[in-house]
């Protein structure tokens, strides 16, 4: 890059769209994608170039993200992990189905909350911001194996503990 402002239009989307994933509120996303330019723009100087670009700005993202919901002191109460719930369950909107989906992001949310840092780290990079493993790897100073060995026992997780949430 050659420049702050060509990394800034180059990347501005992909970290918008990852945090927006994220909190599920524009105003919100534009105000913490600012933040994460800005704490980049800090952090300049430290970037090694030993992951991509937008692996660095995604993993900045996720701490910001993370910082805001600390300050707010809300947990993670306050995330919409609506995109994965709906991606377990996509259902039509009857009132009856709502209801059920509603249950199910509940469930989810209560279930993410339990996963160790390490867990959901990985699944926040992989789900929201649709990295590909080895990045998460980079990002998090991981090995590749490790990165896709984490997410898919934190899907075992949410998968069995869910089914144990919805037996009948």
């Amino acid at each position: 890059m050659t420049s702050f402002e060509e990394l800034y239009r180059t990347y501005y989307a992909r970290v918008y769209g990852f945090l927006f994933k994220l909190c599920r509120d524009e105003g919100l996303a534009e105000e913490l994608t600012q933040e994460t330019f800005f704490q980049a723009y800090s952090a300049l100087p430290r970037y090694r170039g030993e992951c991509g670009v937008y692996t660095w700005l995604a993993s900045i993202a996720k701490h910001t993200y993370y910082k805001y919901l600390r300050r707010r002191k809300a947990g993670l109460e306050a995330t919409d992990l609506d995109a994965i719930a709906d991606r377990v369950a996509a259902w039509e909107d009857t009132p009856e189905e709502q209801v059920e989906r509603d249950a199910v992001k509940d469930a989810v949310k209560k279930v993410v909350r339990k996963l160790p840092e390490k867990y959901s780290d990985v699944v926040m990079l992989r789900v929201y911001a649709e990295l590909p493993f080895r990045e998460i790897a980079e990002s998090l100073k991981i090995s590749e194996n490790s990165a896709k060995v984490i997410y898919f026992r934190a899907k075992k997780m949410l998968m069995e503990e869910l089914s144990h949430e919805f037996t009948v």
